[in-house]
């Protein structure tokens, strides 16, 4: 039986009927292959229990090894791939595409699979993709366009609707899983690692057509604990830039709409805000307590507004911006799905 094909990076995702990590759960949700599934040769603590034990006998270390992974492919091949067809031909790979990955895609070629093994592993497609992002993200192409405007606006908002009516867009707000404020973490959902922002910033840049323009939104160079890029950062700030505007109100409605598992917890969101004290004072932070406690939402989040986000927002063009001037503002009249379908409608119009 010949030993299993290796492929080193790029990859023609096309080749593969499947592409498999078979790194333990902990190592697959850290990062990996975008489009990759996790099929575990060995779990979190059997690879823990493997490790302690080659520090003290490497031999049986690798006896124990041996099993686990004889085992654990068992049962993938009992269970998810008890339904596939001879043509099978999955890429698989591990942390450095030794051990793990060759012994499963031996397994699958001698069932008559053409199972390849990805050369250096998860680490060689990661050096690929740092080498990669870089002139990905590079100008001139895509063109960005970049909506600014103050928190509350619809941003976001307008972003999907440029989506929905088939615009090109880069969610970094969504690929980071934060809202990019003290109020920005998504309820039990947690902000991917750097590495993982990273490879979604990769795969969205990978299905851009160059020709068409891409909307984002204006963001900070954090994104909660998460870094832009600085190629990526230098690119925004190079953007054209439109600004959106929306009356008070009308934000303040929108940020209901956003935040309503903030309003749902109110004793979670005044912990939250007691973050700010050092920044605006407990004369501030005590006032939105009452108003929260009091369940004044109108009054809480236009205060939010306008005494907090307002004064941290530096307006394109200005002084302390990274951004240049606006060449356009939007000025919606409200918060309705026929205004963002509009205001949509509109940019796709002007910069397509």
């Amino acid at each position: 039986m010949d030993l299993p094909e290796r492929v080193d990076p790029p990859l023609s995702f096309q080749e593969f009927s499947e592409i498999i990590d078979v790194r333990s759960p902990a190592e697959f949700e850290e990062d990996h292959i975008p489009g990759a599934i996790n099929l575990p040769v060995l779990s979190d603590a059997e690879r823990h229990e493997v490790g302690l034990l080659h520090a003290q006998n490497p031999y049986e270390s690798r006896r124990l090894g041996a099993t686990l992974i004889t085992k654990n492919i068992h049962r993938h091949l009992s269970e998810s791939l008890d339904h596939l067809p001879n043509s099978f031909a999955p890429l698989v790979y591990c942390w450095r595409g030794n051990l793990r990955s060759s012994s499963m895609a031996l397994i699958f070629r001698a069932i008559g699979w053409r199972a390849r093994v990805l050369n250096g592993g998860y680490r060689a497609w990661r050096k690929f993709l740092i080498s990669d992002l870089e002139p990905l993200i590079s100008p001139p192409k895509p063109e960005l366009i970049v909506l600014g405007g103050l928190t509350g606006c619809g941003k976001t908002r307008l972003l999907h609707e440029l989506k929905r009516q088939g615009a090109q867009i880069l969610d970094l707000e969504g690929l980071a899983n934060h809202r990019g404020s003290i109020l920005g973490n998504a309820p039990g959902s947690p902000q991917p690692g750097q590495k993982r922002f990273e490879s979604r910033l990769w795969e969205a840049f990978q299905s851009y057509d160059p020709d068409r323009p891409v909307f984002t939104e204006a963001e900070s160079n954090r994104i909660g604990r998460l870094q832009c890029p600085p190629p990526l950062w230098k690119r925004l700030g190079e953007g054209r830039i439109v600004l959106l505007e929306l009356p008070i109100h009308e934000r303040g409605k929108l940020l209901a709409e956003d935040y309503q598992h903030f309003i749902a917890h109110p004793d979670s969101l005044k912990e939250t805000l007691n973050g700010l004290r050092r920044l605006r004072g407990n004369e501030q932070v005590d006032s939105w307590h009452r108003q929260i406690q009091e369940r004044r939402w109108s009054d809480f989040l236009e205060s939010i507004l306008v005494d907090h986000y307002d004064l941290c927002y530096r307006r394109p063009g200005s002084e302390n911006s990274v951004y240049p001037e606006p060449e356009d503002t939007l000025s919606l009249l409200s918060n309705s799905g026929a205004d963002f379908q509009k205001a949509a409608a509109d940019l796709i119009s002007k910069y397509s």
